[in-house]
């Protein structure tokens, strides 16, 4: 079967405590680990990175880091900084692809990588953050950066590679969207741009290789930025060219499941119904049972189960142990099974 798999997941996992001493040694373990539990997709949860988008938009030329003023995330006093674009921005030098590898050696499933979304690039600052004077050339050149990071990775094996991107559900909350117009920007056309740019960035990658797009609404030390249903950005969204989204869906503040009767016929879905910011497992009946709601929007073969993002979508980690972690994992396996 091609990914996503009926039991899948974001990516992320919580660092363990030899991941400093020995970093090899601590995906090899994790590796071993999602392998034992049933998982087909398997990453090195992220073990090569501090940050889920930093580390790789900050290796893009003409990408700089600075402080975020906000908006902040709820109960956490550090914050992540913000990426903005200083000067032409380019894919000059191969950029995970090592990690790539490493993590492709020691699994015998298939090995997924995440990078975050060409939409990573602006959301934040937005147009006060990009020094192009013409936005046209400055969207031209973050998919053609991306064109260049997509077929490196496909040239080293990769056959799974996710989006992960925050900005069309950030755009579905009132206070991001106005914002984004402080920013200098239209939140009513920016998911638009953000997906064409997208499908933009994946023409010409190899036929089997699986891009999927990841949405979640903020995800640090547990805590998170957006709230609001995905219908304001939904057509837009759906519209971008990858073959499956990530989508959360564990709490009210995702909204219903209306929005997927958007999603084109043949695409996937999965379901991100399963916590991955509290340590309480979800029970098996009720995730069958949301399971079900969505299957009244998109057909059944056509939906997956996962967590609703990554565990430690920063080296920090949410606020459950390893164990708990696991669990839920494994229920994500297990109900999988006996849903498909």
């Amino acid at each position: 079967m091609k990914p996503p798999f009926r039991a899948d997941h974001v990516g992320s996992l919580l660092r363990p405590a030899n991941l400093k001493a020995d970093p090899k040694a601590a995906i090899r373990a994790v590796v071993a680990k999602q392998e034992s539990i049933g998982l087909e997709s398997v990453t090195d949860g992220e073990f090569s990175r501090q940050w889920w988008h930093l580390d790789f938009l900050s290796q893009l030329e003409g990408v700089t880091l600075r402080e975020n003023p906000g908006p902040k995330f709820g109960g956490t006093e550090e914050q992540p900084p913000i990426p903005t674009v200083t000067g032409k921005l380019r894919y000059a030098k191969p950029i995970m692809v090592g990690d790539f590898r490493f993590l492709k050696s020691v699994t015998k499933k298939t090995p997924k990588f995440t990078i975050p979304s060409p939409s990573m690039l602006h959301l934040r600052a937005g147009r006060k953050g990009v020094a192009y004077d013409d936005m046209n050339e400055f969207w031209a050149d973050a998919a053609a950066a991306y064109k260049a990071a997509i077929a490196a990775f496909a040239k080293a094996g990769c056959t799974y590679l996710q989006l992960d991107d925050v900005a069309f559900a950030y755009l579905c909350d009132p206070k991001i969207r106005e914002a984004c117009r402080q920013n200098g920007d239209d939140p009513a056309t920016l998911p638009r741009t953000y997906a064409d740019t997208i499908t933009r960035a994946l023409e010409g990658r190899p036929a089997g290789m699986t891009i999927a797009m990841h949405t979640c609404r903020g995800n640090f030390k547990s805590a998170w930025v957006a709230e609001g249903g995905y219908e304001p950005v939904a057509e837009a969204m759906f519209s971008a060219g990858v073959d499956a989204f990530f989508m959360e869906f564990d709490t009210e503040r995702a909204g219903g499941f209306e929005p997927l009767r958007f999603v084109p016929k043949g695409k996937k879905v999965v379901l991100g119904l399963v916590s991955s910011k509290t340590p309480k497992l979800e029970s098996k009946d009720e995730l069958k049972r949301r399971i079900d709601q969505a299957a009244k929007y998109v057909p059944l073969e056509n939906l997956c189960l996962s967590p609703q993002c990554g565990f430690s979508s920063t080296h920090h980690g949410n606020k459950l142990t390893a164990e708990e972690q696991w669990q839920k994992l494994e229920r994500v396996v297990e109900v999988a099974r006996e849903v498909w």
